[in-house]
């Protein structure tokens, strides 16, 4: 057998030329943030080292992740992302199916164990078995035995970092995510739903150029791409300062791009380069198209609701503020990420709603039903935070 082929001589023989490889090496160099060396370094990699083994599985999850991954914000980037790797298996890209795609599977794994990058995209359910299976074995048995053999495991998006939506409250498949149900292996968590299609060709290529993981923050989240808040490097941070907010989705401000603070953006705490990178082909990201933005990269988000009610004040942290040093306080979402939420608001609201009660008597009634309602948010709250307690013990 001949000696595996290196990602740029995969490149040459598909007809790319040195020029288009160089400037792939640039974009991804400057994604990284390297300088100069460290661009050296992905060039003599990319074109010295065979590529990596990968295999790639798809269990609790819509697919966005796939999806995303190939629609990069580079058309070069896009056009040879998957030449990177030896995508060896992928039940939901490549060709063969059935027992076909299985006996490569298995094959690739024999030939390169302990060797091989486990990419896992979605959740493991660890209720019935039935809730997730493939060729009619668990997704739980299919990861166990594909983790013995990784020498590192990419979790692509939040299903497979967190649990995303399957994994939300009341979790009734008793879903997890990986770092959850695997130990004595390395975990990276590529946050967000899904994550951006740069961010996941970085991840692959630093560990392609330097044979090791890149720094990880509290989370398992590679800290060049989630080192910053959105808040940090949006372009609406200047309304922001200036107290200029969308008091609705319709309204003036909303048109002349005031900060999307008051409608639910969760942008002041959540970690992520949409800001920097953005999507589709760098064009725009959620909050520049008029929507904030939902957390997705964060840990638990669906259960911050409503999606459209704000955070609690924010003033305070810096722009030079980092996940690890604001903590996981602000963003893990666990009781009493939960309860702080809903006493903080709730005050806010009741003395909003005091205040409009003593000034508007012919609307006492109206008001008294606003406060009633909140009542109930926080005992579906306080319902929330115990069953989180319960999963975090």
């Amino acid at each position: 057998m001949g000696k595996e082929k290196t990602f740029y001589q995969e490149l040459k023989a598909k007809g790319y030329t040195r020029r288009q490889f160089l400037k792939f090496c640039g974009i991804m160099g400057a994604m990284l943030g390297l300088q100069q060396s460290g661009l050296a370094q992905v060039v003599d990699a990319l074109q010295s080292k065979p590529r990596k083994p990968v295999l790639w599985f798809h269990f609790q999850e819509c697919t966005c992740c796939s999806e995303s991954f190939l629609r990069s914000s580079h058309p070069l980037v896009g056009q040879i992302l998957l030449e990177m790797i030896s995508l060896d298996y992928s039940d939901t890209l490549m060709a063969a199916s059935g027992f076909q795609a299985e006996a490569v599977r298995d094959r690739s794994m024999k030939a390169n164990w302990g060797k091989y990058i486990m990419i896992v995209e979605g959740s493991i359910p660890l209720g019935n078995p039935g809730y997730c299976t493939i060729a009619g074995r668990s997704a739980k048995e299919i990861f166990d035995e594909a983790a013995q053999g990784a020498s590192a495991i990419i979790a692509w998006g939040n299903c497979a970092s967190s649990g995303c939506v399957q994994g939300a409250y009341p979790n009734p498949t008793d879903t997890k995510p990986v770092h959850k149900i695997i130990s004595g292996k390395p975990v990276i968590n590529v946050q967000g739903c899904p994550p951006i299609a740069d961010v996941m060709a970085g991840v692959i290529t630093y560990i392609l150029t330097f044979d090791r993981l890149p720094e990880l923050d509290a989370m398992g989240r590679p800290v060049t791409f989630y080192g910053r808040r959105i808040h940090d490097t949006c372009y609406r941070r200047p309304a922001f300062d200036a107290g200029l907010f969308v008091e609705a989705f319709d309204d003036e401000n909303a048109k002349k791009g005031y900060c999307l603070y008051k409608m639910g953006c969760k942008g002041p705490n959540t970690f992520n380069s949409c800001a920097v990178i953005k999507w589709n082909e760098g064009v725009s990201y959620p909050i520049q198209s008029g929507h904030g933005c939902i957390g997705c990269a964060e840990p638990g988000f669906w259960d911050v609701e409503p999606l459209y009610h704000h955070l609690p004040d924010v003033n305070g942290f810096g722009i030079e503020a980092t996940a690890d040093q604001i903590g996981l306080g602000l963003t893990a979402v666990a009781a009493a990420g939960v309860a702080a939420h809903a006493v903080v608001t709730n005050i806010q609201k009741r003395k909003l709603i005091k205040n409009q009660m003593d000034n508007d008597e012919p609307n006492r009634e109206a008001f008294a039903a606003d406060e009633r309602q909140i009542e109930q948010q926080e005992r579906t709250l306080e319902r929330k935070a115990h069953h989180l307690e319960q999963e975090k013990d």
